[in-house]
């Protein structure tokens, strides 16, 4: 085990944050006034496709007949498209038309609970004691990510299991009691305020309940497809 120095372990504060600053998303950016929206999505669709099929921008132009720039244009929703366009190139993608409006029809959802209203559950793995409360739960997004947030609440009657192993990324944010939550090799020593980011498929879990009760947000991610978690 390896315990906290002077009460506390982890790396430094601000350790692993300096990646932050490759981040290239503004995540204050204003979308495109709405008449512009459908060519974006279309431009996203066909950039998409074509990388997907791993081919150059000159190999999609020299296939469909459409000028370099004119792609370019395309891609970037900078331009409308004829429906002759859009036919040539859904059939140079090997995609049916429609796959092109995709996004611009993908709906938006958003879930709103009220304080104390989270649903409770019994993920599967539960442990003893440890109270799950979903707070919402949104399928199919367009980004093709999963995200479940949890209360999750320790009392005297939680054990401790410092072992769940799931895929996925999770962050942690503390906020009540304290707790020493193990990830992989590390200890770290939480108290309100505090958060934890990492892998979660390295072990991790509550290892000693210092001070009770202990509430924290647990959020997950993982791709969008039906796996379900092994552990918590």
């Amino acid at each position: 085990m390896v315990m906290a120095k002077n009460n506390r372990s982890g790396p430094p504060a601000g350790q692993g944050l300096a990646s932050a600053k490759a981040l290239t998303q503004d995540p204050h950016a204003l979308r495109d006034t709405r008449e512009n929206n459908l060519e974006i999505a279309i431009g996203h669709e066909v950039r998409a496709f074509r990388k997907k099929l791993g081919i150059t921008g000159a190999d999609l132009a020299s296939a469909t007949g459409i000028s370099l720039g004119m792609l370019s244009k395309i891609e970037n929703g900078n331009t409308s498209l004829s429906l002759t366009t859009l036919q040539s190139l859904a059939r140079a993608l090997g995609v049916p038309l429609t796959a092109f409006f995709r996004r611009f029809e993908a709906a938006r959802d958003a879930v709103f609970v009220k304080a104390g209203e989270g649903v409770e559950i019994e993920r599967r793995g539960t442990r003893a004691g440890h109270q799950y409360n979903l707070l919402g739960h949104i399928g199919n997004s367009a980004s093709g990510v999963r995200v479940e947030p949890y209360l999750i609440t320790l009392t005297g009657a939680s054990d401790v299991f410092p072992a769940f192993q799931h895929d996925g990324i999770e962050l942690i944010y503390m906020l009540e009691g304290e707790v020493k939550y193990r990830h992989g090799d590390r200890l770290y020593h939480m108290l309100p305020g505090d958060s934890l980011f990492f892998d979660a498929d390295a072990r991790h879990g509550p290892e000693m309940l210092v001070r009770l009760p202990i509430r924290f947000l647990s959020i997950i991610s993982y791709p969008d497809r039906k796996t379900g978690f092994s552990d918590n």
